[in-house]
Protein backbone atom coordinates (compact mmCIF):
# COMPACT_ATOMS: atom_id res chain seq x y z
CA UNK A 1 0.00 0.00 0.00
CA UNK A 2 1.39 3.64 -0.84
CA UNK A 3 1.37 6.23 1.48
CA UNK A 4 -2.09 7.84 1.49
CA UNK A 5 -1.91 10.25 -1.27
CA UNK A 6 -2.35 14.45 -1.05
CA UNK A 7 -5.34 16.18 -1.14
CA UNK A 8 -7.10 16.68 -3.90
CA UNK A 9 -5.82 14.02 -5.87
CA UNK A 10 -7.82 10.89 -6.81
CA UNK A 11 -7.84 8.50 -3.68
CA UNK A 12 -7.70 5.31 -5.70
CA UNK A 13 -7.66 1.88 -3.75
CA UNK A 14 -3.95 2.35 -3.87
CA UNK A 15 -3.68 5.75 -2.93
CA UNK A 16 -5.97 6.50 -0.30
CA UNK A 17 -6.51 10.27 0.60
CA UNK A 18 -6.78 11.82 4.06
CA UNK A 19 -9.89 13.20 5.15
CA UNK A 20 -11.34 14.16 8.59
CA UNK A 21 -12.81 10.87 9.34
CA UNK A 22 -9.47 9.09 8.48
CA UNK A 23 -8.46 7.51 4.73
CA UNK A 24 -10.71 7.62 1.78
CA UNK A 25 -10.24 5.16 -1.27
CA UNK A 26 -12.65 5.12 -4.46
CA UNK A 27 -12.55 2.51 -6.90
CA UNK A 28 -14.37 1.51 -10.23
CA UNK A 29 -14.73 -2.18 -10.73
CA UNK A 30 -13.68 -3.28 -14.16
CA UNK A 31 -16.84 -5.07 -14.66
CA UNK A 32 -20.10 -3.47 -15.48
CA UNK A 33 -21.50 -4.23 -12.61
CA UNK A 34 -21.73 -6.36 -8.92
CA UNK A 35 -23.55 -8.59 -7.95
CA UNK A 36 -25.99 -8.44 -4.57
CA UNK A 37 -23.36 -10.98 -2.99
CA UNK A 38 -20.38 -9.43 -4.04
CA UNK A 39 -21.93 -5.84 -2.79
CA UNK A 40 -22.86 -7.15 0.43
CA UNK A 41 -19.27 -8.61 0.56
CA UNK A 42 -17.68 -5.41 0.21
CA UNK A 43 -19.97 -3.09 2.16
CA UNK A 44 -19.04 -5.97 5.20
CA UNK A 45 -15.28 -5.30 4.64
CA UNK A 46 -16.37 -1.43 4.49
CA UNK A 47 -17.54 -2.19 7.90
CA UNK A 48 -14.71 -4.06 8.74
CA UNK A 49 -11.83 -1.80 8.01
CA UNK A 50 -14.09 1.65 7.57
CA UNK A 51 -16.62 3.95 9.44
CA UNK A 52 -18.94 1.85 7.49
CA UNK A 53 -20.07 5.32 5.27
CA UNK A 54 -19.94 4.03 1.14
CA UNK A 55 -20.75 6.50 -0.88
CA UNK A 56 -21.61 6.84 -4.76
CA UNK A 57 -20.15 9.66 -6.50
CA UNK A 58 -21.68 12.07 -9.34
CA UNK A 59 -19.42 10.55 -11.64
CA UNK A 60 -20.66 6.80 -10.43
CA UNK A 61 -17.37 5.77 -8.34
CA UNK A 62 -17.63 3.56 -4.96
CA UNK A 63 -15.58 5.30 -2.49
CA UNK A 64 -15.69 3.67 1.53
CA UNK A 65 -14.34 6.31 4.47
CA UNK A 66 -12.91 5.75 8.01
CA UNK A 67 -9.91 4.27 7.07
CA UNK A 68 -6.40 3.65 8.50
CA UNK A 69 -2.95 3.24 6.93
CA UNK A 70 -3.35 -0.10 8.15
CA UNK A 71 -7.10 -1.63 7.54
CA UNK A 72 -6.45 0.54 3.97
CA UNK A 73 -4.30 -2.15 2.90
CA UNK A 74 -6.54 -4.97 4.84
CA UNK A 75 -9.56 -3.81 2.67
CA UNK A 76 -7.28 -3.81 -0.51
CA UNK A 77 -6.65 -7.65 0.09
CA UNK A 78 -9.89 -8.19 0.39
CA UNK A 79 -11.22 -6.43 -2.45
CA UNK A 80 -8.54 -8.55 -4.76
CA UNK A 81 -9.94 -11.84 -2.68
CA UNK A 82 -12.95 -10.81 -3.58
CA UNK A 83 -11.97 -11.39 -7.46
CA UNK A 84 -12.99 -7.20 -7.72
CA UNK A 85 -10.92 -6.01 -10.71
CA UNK A 86 -10.63 -2.17 -10.52
CA UNK A 87 -10.19 0.31 -13.43
CA UNK A 88 -6.59 2.06 -13.04
CA UNK A 89 -5.04 4.68 -15.79
CA UNK A 90 -7.09 7.29 -17.66
CA UNK A 91 -11.09 7.36 -16.62
CA UNK A 92 -12.53 6.58 -20.06
CA UNK A 93 -15.88 6.55 -19.16
CA UNK A 94 -19.55 5.50 -20.68
CA UNK A 95 -23.29 5.54 -19.61
CA UNK A 96 -24.18 3.26 -17.02
CA UNK A 97 -26.96 1.37 -19.38
CA UNK A 98 -24.32 1.83 -21.75
CA UNK A 99 -24.79 -1.62 -24.83
CA UNK A 100 -28.16 -2.37 -23.27
CA UNK A 101 -30.30 0.71 -23.64
CA UNK A 102 -33.02 0.45 -26.96
CA UNK A 103 -33.05 4.20 -26.49
CA UNK A 104 -29.06 4.18 -27.16
CA UNK A 105 -27.56 5.66 -30.51
CA UNK A 106 -24.82 4.12 -30.78
CA UNK A 107 -23.49 1.35 -28.55
CA UNK A 108 -20.07 3.87 -26.73
CA UNK A 109 -18.05 0.62 -25.55
CA UNK A 110 -16.23 0.23 -28.45
CA UNK A 111 -15.05 3.43 -29.09
CA UNK A 112 -14.02 3.62 -25.36
CA UNK A 113 -11.97 0.64 -25.90
CA UNK A 114 -10.35 2.38 -29.05
CA UNK A 115 -9.35 5.03 -26.90
CA UNK A 116 -8.10 3.13 -23.95
CA UNK A 117 -5.85 1.22 -26.31
CA UNK A 118 -4.38 4.38 -28.16
CA UNK A 119 -3.79 5.99 -25.11
CA UNK A 120 -2.14 2.77 -23.39
CA UNK A 121 -0.01 2.52 -26.39
CA UNK A 122 1.27 6.57 -26.81
CA UNK A 123 2.21 5.95 -22.90
CA UNK A 124 -0.33 8.59 -21.41
CA UNK A 125 -1.28 7.32 -18.23
CA UNK A 126 1.47 7.73 -16.43
CA UNK A 127 1.65 11.53 -17.93
CA UNK A 128 -1.90 13.00 -17.35
CA UNK A 129 -3.02 14.01 -13.83
CA UNK A 130 -5.07 11.66 -11.74
CA UNK A 131 -8.21 13.75 -13.04
CA UNK A 132 -7.90 14.11 -16.30
CA UNK A 133 -11.26 12.13 -17.96
CA UNK A 134 -12.95 11.23 -21.08
CA UNK A 135 -16.22 10.72 -21.59
CA UNK A 136 -17.90 8.24 -24.63
CA UNK A 137 -21.58 9.06 -24.53
CA UNK A 138 -23.43 6.89 -27.00
CA UNK A 139 -27.03 8.88 -25.43
CA UNK A 140 -30.03 6.66 -24.56
CA UNK A 141 -32.20 6.91 -21.45
CA UNK A 142 -29.26 8.13 -19.12
CA UNK A 143 -26.95 10.13 -20.83
CA UNK A 144 -23.88 11.43 -19.21
CA UNK A 145 -24.56 15.68 -20.03
CA UNK A 146 -23.91 16.01 -16.35
CA UNK A 147 -20.85 15.05 -16.25
CA UNK A 148 -17.73 17.15 -16.78
CA UNK A 149 -14.30 15.58 -18.67
CA UNK A 150 -11.47 16.72 -20.48
CA UNK A 151 -12.74 15.23 -23.62
CA UNK A 152 -16.37 14.67 -24.40
CA UNK A 153 -17.39 12.07 -27.74
CA UNK A 154 -21.23 12.47 -27.89
CA UNK A 155 -22.72 10.54 -30.54
CA UNK A 156 -24.89 12.53 -32.80
CA UNK A 157 -28.07 11.20 -35.47
CA UNK A 158 -26.74 10.78 -38.73
CA UNK A 159 -27.89 8.73 -42.29
CA UNK A 160 -24.37 6.98 -42.82
CA UNK A 161 -22.08 6.08 -40.16
CA UNK A 162 -21.66 6.95 -36.38
CA UNK A 163 -20.52 10.93 -36.55
CA UNK A 164 -19.41 11.69 -33.40
CA UNK A 165 -19.09 14.87 -31.24
CA UNK A 166 -15.87 15.98 -29.79
CA UNK A 167 -16.03 18.53 -27.47
CA UNK A 168 -13.43 19.99 -24.51
CA UNK A 169 -13.27 21.17 -20.49
CA UNK A 170 -17.12 20.61 -19.37
CA UNK A 171 -20.08 18.83 -19.35
CA UNK A 172 -22.91 18.46 -21.59
CA UNK A 173 -23.56 22.27 -21.75
CA UNK A 174 -21.17 23.87 -20.56
CA UNK A 175 -18.19 21.92 -22.64
CA UNK A 176 -16.47 23.95 -25.62
CA UNK A 177 -17.45 21.85 -29.34
CA UNK A 178 -14.72 21.43 -31.05
CA UNK A 179 -15.80 19.40 -34.61
CA UNK A 180 -17.98 16.43 -35.23
CA UNK A 181 -16.22 13.17 -37.17
CA UNK A 182 -16.36 9.79 -37.91
CA UNK A 183 -15.25 7.31 -35.65
CA UNK A 184 -11.66 6.73 -36.54
CA UNK A 185 -11.32 10.91 -36.38
CA UNK A 186 -13.09 10.92 -33.46
CA UNK A 187 -10.63 8.68 -31.95
CA UNK A 188 -7.41 10.44 -32.74
CA UNK A 189 -8.47 14.08 -32.12
CA UNK A 190 -9.38 12.91 -28.37
CA UNK A 191 -5.69 11.32 -28.03
CA UNK A 192 -4.32 14.40 -29.68
CA UNK A 193 -5.95 16.60 -27.03
CA UNK A 194 -5.05 14.26 -24.26
CA UNK A 195 -1.30 14.48 -25.72
CA UNK A 196 -1.15 18.58 -25.59
CA UNK A 197 -2.50 17.96 -21.87
CA UNK A 198 0.17 15.43 -21.33
CA UNK A 199 3.08 18.10 -22.74
CA UNK A 200 1.83 20.78 -20.01
CA UNK A 201 2.46 18.24 -17.19
CA UNK A 202 0.67 16.34 -15.02
CA UNK A 203 -1.44 19.39 -13.41
CA UNK A 204 -2.77 20.62 -16.93
CA UNK A 205 -6.15 20.10 -18.19
CA UNK A 206 -7.84 20.94 -21.61
CA UNK A 207 -9.17 23.66 -20.12
CA UNK A 208 -5.34 24.87 -20.11
CA UNK A 209 -4.83 24.48 -24.04
CA UNK A 210 -4.43 27.78 -26.07
CA UNK A 211 -6.71 28.91 -28.60
CA UNK A 212 -4.26 28.10 -31.98
CA UNK A 213 -4.18 24.24 -30.05
CA UNK A 214 -8.04 24.44 -29.90
CA UNK A 215 -8.15 25.27 -33.50
CA UNK A 216 -5.57 22.82 -34.43
CA UNK A 217 -8.00 20.09 -33.27
CA UNK A 218 -11.31 21.54 -34.14
CA UNK A 219 -10.16 21.57 -37.78
CA UNK A 220 -8.98 18.11 -37.76
CA UNK A 221 -11.90 16.97 -39.60
CA UNK A 222 -15.52 18.38 -39.54
CA UNK A 223 -19.02 17.38 -40.86
CA UNK A 224 -21.31 19.37 -38.68
CA UNK A 225 -23.39 22.23 -39.10
CA UNK A 226 -23.37 25.12 -36.80
CA UNK A 227 -26.44 24.09 -34.82
CA UNK A 228 -24.53 20.57 -33.74
CA UNK A 229 -20.69 22.62 -32.88
CA UNK A 230 -23.68 25.06 -30.45
CA UNK A 231 -23.95 21.69 -28.41
CA UNK A 232 -27.86 22.08 -29.40
CA UNK A 233 -30.07 19.43 -30.26
CA UNK A 234 -32.36 19.30 -33.65
CA UNK A 235 -34.98 21.40 -31.76
CA UNK A 236 -32.78 23.63 -30.25
CA UNK A 237 -32.77 22.97 -26.98
CA UNK A 238 -29.80 21.77 -24.31
CA UNK A 239 -30.60 18.32 -23.24
CA UNK A 240 -30.55 17.19 -19.94
CA UNK A 241 -29.55 14.43 -18.07
CA UNK A 242 -32.15 12.02 -16.30
CA UNK A 243 -31.95 10.97 -13.44
CA UNK A 244 -30.60 7.35 -12.67
CA UNK A 245 -33.71 6.93 -10.39
CA UNK A 246 -36.95 4.86 -11.54
CA UNK A 247 -37.56 2.13 -13.75
CA UNK A 248 -35.71 2.30 -17.10
CA UNK A 249 -36.67 -0.13 -19.91
CA UNK A 250 -33.84 -2.14 -21.63
CA UNK A 251 -32.82 -4.43 -24.55
CA UNK A 252 -33.72 -7.44 -22.22
CA UNK A 253 -35.83 -6.45 -19.09
CA UNK A 254 -34.85 -3.36 -17.01
CA UNK A 255 -33.29 -1.51 -14.35
CA UNK A 256 -34.40 -0.08 -11.34
CA UNK A 257 -32.45 3.26 -10.02
CA UNK A 258 -32.43 3.77 -6.65
CA UNK A 259 -29.96 6.84 -5.27
CA UNK A 260 -28.21 7.43 -2.34
CA UNK A 261 -29.16 10.99 -0.19
CA UNK A 262 -26.34 13.16 -1.11
CA UNK A 263 -24.46 10.53 -2.34
CA UNK A 264 -23.63 8.42 1.05
CA UNK A 265 -25.14 5.67 3.42
CA UNK A 266 -24.50 3.53 5.64
CA UNK A 267 -23.06 0.38 4.99
CA UNK A 268 -25.49 -1.83 7.18
CA UNK A 269 -28.01 -0.20 4.98
CA UNK A 270 -26.80 -0.64 1.61
CA UNK A 271 -26.10 -4.85 3.09
CA UNK A 272 -29.92 -4.65 3.65
CA UNK A 273 -31.01 -3.28 0.29
CA UNK A 274 -28.36 -5.57 -1.48
CA UNK A 275 -29.70 -9.04 0.52
CA UNK A 276 -33.30 -7.83 -0.38
CA UNK A 277 -32.32 -7.28 -4.07
CA UNK A 278 -30.84 -11.04 -3.71
CA UNK A 279 -33.92 -12.42 -2.08
CA UNK A 280 -35.65 -11.33 -5.64
CA UNK A 281 -33.40 -12.62 -8.01
CA UNK A 282 -31.42 -9.22 -9.04
CA UNK A 283 -28.28 -10.19 -10.72
CA UNK A 284 -26.64 -7.19 -11.07
CA UNK A 285 -25.84 -3.90 -9.25
CA UNK A 286 -24.62 -0.92 -11.14
CA UNK A 287 -23.00 2.32 -10.38
CA UNK A 288 -24.60 5.11 -11.71
CA UNK A 289 -23.39 8.91 -12.43
CA UNK A 290 -25.40 11.30 -10.12
CA UNK A 291 -25.08 8.98 -6.96
CA UNK A 292 -26.72 6.16 -7.52
CA UNK A 293 -27.37 2.15 -7.91
CA UNK A 294 -29.08 0.44 -11.13
CA UNK A 295 -30.59 -2.93 -9.90
CA UNK A 296 -30.75 -5.32 -13.24
CA UNK A 297 -32.32 -8.69 -13.85
CA UNK A 298 -35.27 -8.72 -10.76
CA UNK A 299 -38.73 -10.11 -12.52
CA UNK A 300 -40.72 -7.23 -13.43
CA UNK A 301 -43.18 -7.52 -10.64
CA UNK A 302 -40.42 -7.29 -7.61
CA UNK A 303 -39.59 -3.70 -8.78
CA UNK A 304 -42.17 -2.27 -6.60
CA UNK A 305 -41.34 -4.18 -3.61
CA UNK A 306 -37.86 -4.08 -3.78
CA UNK A 307 -38.21 0.14 -4.24
CA UNK A 308 -40.62 -0.02 -1.08
CA UNK A 309 -37.74 -1.57 0.39
CA UNK A 310 -35.18 0.74 -0.61
CA UNK A 311 -37.92 4.10 0.76
CA UNK A 312 -38.01 2.37 4.14
CA UNK A 313 -34.31 2.19 4.40
CA UNK A 314 -34.35 5.70 3.57
CA UNK A 315 -32.76 5.42 -0.03
CA UNK A 316 -34.19 8.12 -2.64
CA UNK A 317 -36.92 6.15 -4.75
CA UNK A 318 -38.21 9.18 -6.67
CA UNK A 319 -36.78 11.51 -9.12
CA UNK A 320 -38.65 14.59 -7.38
CA UNK A 321 -37.72 13.83 -4.06
CA UNK A 322 -36.25 17.15 -2.59
CA UNK A 323 -32.70 15.95 -1.76
CA UNK A 324 -31.91 15.21 -5.45
CA UNK A 325 -32.27 18.84 -5.64
CA UNK A 326 -29.31 19.51 -2.98
CA UNK A 327 -25.56 18.87 -3.24
CA UNK A 328 -24.03 18.49 -0.36
CA UNK A 329 -20.14 17.59 0.86
CA UNK A 330 -19.95 15.12 3.73
CA UNK A 331 -18.94 18.60 5.59
CA UNK A 332 -17.93 18.52 9.11
CA UNK A 333 -16.75 16.42 11.17
CA UNK A 334 -15.98 13.78 8.46
CA UNK A 335 -14.23 16.18 6.10
CA UNK A 336 -10.62 17.97 7.81
CA UNK A 337 -11.82 21.27 5.68
CA UNK A 338 -15.61 21.55 6.43
CA UNK A 339 -16.78 24.39 8.78
CA UNK A 340 -20.51 23.33 8.86
CA UNK A 341 -22.09 19.90 9.27
CA UNK A 342 -23.19 19.79 5.69
CA UNK A 343 -25.65 16.89 5.60
CA UNK A 344 -27.73 17.74 8.80
CA UNK A 345 -28.38 20.95 7.41
CA UNK A 346 -29.39 19.52 3.94
CA UNK A 347 -31.67 16.78 5.99
CA UNK A 348 -33.72 19.67 7.41
CA UNK A 349 -34.28 21.63 4.48
CA UNK A 350 -35.57 19.08 2.53
CA UNK A 351 -37.86 18.02 5.33
CA UNK A 352 -38.80 21.50 5.86
CA UNK A 353 -38.93 22.89 2.07
CA UNK A 354 -39.87 20.08 -0.57
CA UNK A 355 -42.69 21.88 -2.33
CA UNK A 356 -39.86 25.40 -2.92
CA UNK A 357 -36.63 23.58 -4.34
CA UNK A 358 -37.25 23.25 -7.77
CA UNK A 359 -33.36 24.57 -7.98
CA UNK A 360 -30.17 23.15 -7.08
CA UNK A 361 -29.30 24.22 -3.68
CA UNK A 362 -25.64 23.55 -3.19
CA UNK A 363 -24.59 22.97 0.39
CA UNK A 364 -20.44 23.43 1.05
CA UNK A 365 -17.99 22.13 3.96
CA UNK A 366 -15.43 25.39 2.82
CA UNK A 367 -15.06 27.42 -0.29
CA UNK A 368 -13.93 24.40 -2.52
CA UNK A 369 -17.23 23.61 -3.73
CA UNK A 370 -16.25 19.70 -3.87
CA UNK A 371 -20.20 18.25 -4.30
CA UNK A 372 -21.47 21.31 -6.81
CA UNK A 373 -17.84 23.36 -8.67
CA UNK A 374 -20.24 25.28 -10.57
CA UNK A 375 -22.47 28.10 -10.02
CA UNK A 376 -26.39 27.22 -8.38
CA UNK A 377 -28.83 29.71 -7.78
CA UNK A 378 -27.90 29.41 -3.81
CA UNK A 379 -24.91 28.13 -2.05
CA UNK A 380 -24.74 27.75 1.59
CA UNK A 381 -20.76 27.70 2.66
CA UNK A 382 -19.34 27.08 5.86
CA UNK A 383 -15.95 29.47 6.61
CA UNK A 384 -14.71 31.37 9.77
CA UNK A 385 -17.82 33.44 9.77
CA UNK A 386 -20.60 30.68 9.88
CA UNK A 387 -22.74 29.83 7.19
CA UNK A 388 -22.91 32.14 4.49
CA UNK A 389 -25.39 32.07 1.54
CA UNK A 390 -24.02 32.62 -1.97
CA UNK A 391 -26.26 33.21 -4.64
CA UNK A 392 -26.04 32.47 -8.22
CA UNK A 393 -22.39 31.98 -8.31
CA UNK A 394 -20.29 29.43 -6.80
CA UNK A 395 -18.80 28.51 -3.46
CA UNK A 396 -15.59 30.11 -3.59
CA UNK A 397 -17.91 33.64 -3.74
CA UNK A 398 -17.89 35.84 -1.72
CA UNK A 399 -21.26 35.62 0.66
CA UNK A 400 -23.62 37.87 0.63
CA UNK A 401 -24.86 37.17 4.51
CA UNK A 402 -24.13 35.16 7.25
CA UNK A 403 -25.99 33.24 10.23
CA UNK A 404 -24.51 30.57 12.37
CA UNK A 405 -23.60 27.18 11.03
CA UNK A 406 -26.17 25.28 13.08
CA UNK A 407 -29.30 27.39 11.95
CA UNK A 408 -28.48 27.75 8.31
CA UNK A 409 -31.58 25.67 7.53
CA UNK A 410 -33.40 28.84 9.41
CA UNK A 411 -32.13 30.88 7.40
CA UNK A 412 -33.02 28.88 3.72
CA UNK A 413 -36.67 28.68 5.26
CA UNK A 414 -36.94 32.24 5.67
CA UNK A 415 -36.26 32.33 1.89
CA UNK A 416 -38.48 29.35 0.88
CA UNK A 417 -41.19 32.14 2.71
CA UNK A 418 -39.68 34.62 0.95
CA UNK A 419 -40.14 32.85 -2.76
CA UNK A 420 -44.09 31.78 -1.42
CA UNK A 421 -45.30 35.16 -0.93
CA UNK A 422 -43.36 37.08 -3.74
CA UNK A 423 -43.53 34.69 -6.80
CA UNK A 424 -45.89 34.92 -9.44
CA UNK A 425 -48.38 32.31 -10.83
CA UNK A 426 -46.70 29.91 -12.95
CA UNK A 427 -43.11 31.31 -11.76
CA UNK A 428 -40.58 29.10 -11.43
CA UNK A 429 -38.11 29.49 -7.45
CA UNK A 430 -35.15 30.14 -9.47
CA UNK A 431 -36.60 33.16 -11.87
CA UNK A 432 -38.12 34.11 -8.39
CA UNK A 433 -34.87 34.56 -6.56
CA UNK A 434 -33.24 36.03 -10.14
CA UNK A 435 -36.23 38.61 -9.59
CA UNK A 436 -35.55 39.37 -5.99
CA UNK A 437 -31.93 39.84 -6.28
CA UNK A 438 -28.89 39.37 -3.98
CA UNK A 439 -29.22 41.92 -1.48
CA UNK A 440 -33.12 41.54 -0.76
CA UNK A 441 -32.28 37.13 -0.61
CA UNK A 442 -29.26 38.23 2.15
CA UNK A 443 -31.32 40.27 4.25
CA UNK A 444 -33.90 37.67 4.66
CA UNK A 445 -31.89 34.57 5.24
CA UNK A 446 -30.02 36.91 7.96
CA UNK A 447 -33.51 37.52 9.91
CA UNK A 448 -33.82 35.85 13.35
Amino acid sequence: MNAFSRRGACPALSAPMQTGDGLLVRLNPVTEGLSPKLLIELAESALRHGNGIMEVTARGSLQIRGLTAESAALLAAEVDALGIAVRTGVPIETGPLAGIDPQEIADPRLMAGRIRMAVEEAGLATRLGPKVAVIVDGGGQLTLDGVAADVRLKVVRSDIASRWLVSVAGDGQTARSLTVADEDAARDIAVAALRMVAEKGREAHTRDLSGRQLASLASWHSTAPPSVLSGRTEGGAVEHSRLAIGLFNLNNGHALGIGLPYGSMPADKIIGLAQSALAFDTTEIRLAPGRALLFLGQPADTSQPLQQTATTLGFVTSATDPRTRIAACPGAPACASGRIATRDIAEAIAAENADTLDFTLHISGCAKGCAHPGPAALTIVGDENGAGLVVNATAKALPAGYRPGYDAARGISRVAAMIHSARFQGEAAAACLTRLGTAGIAETYKQE
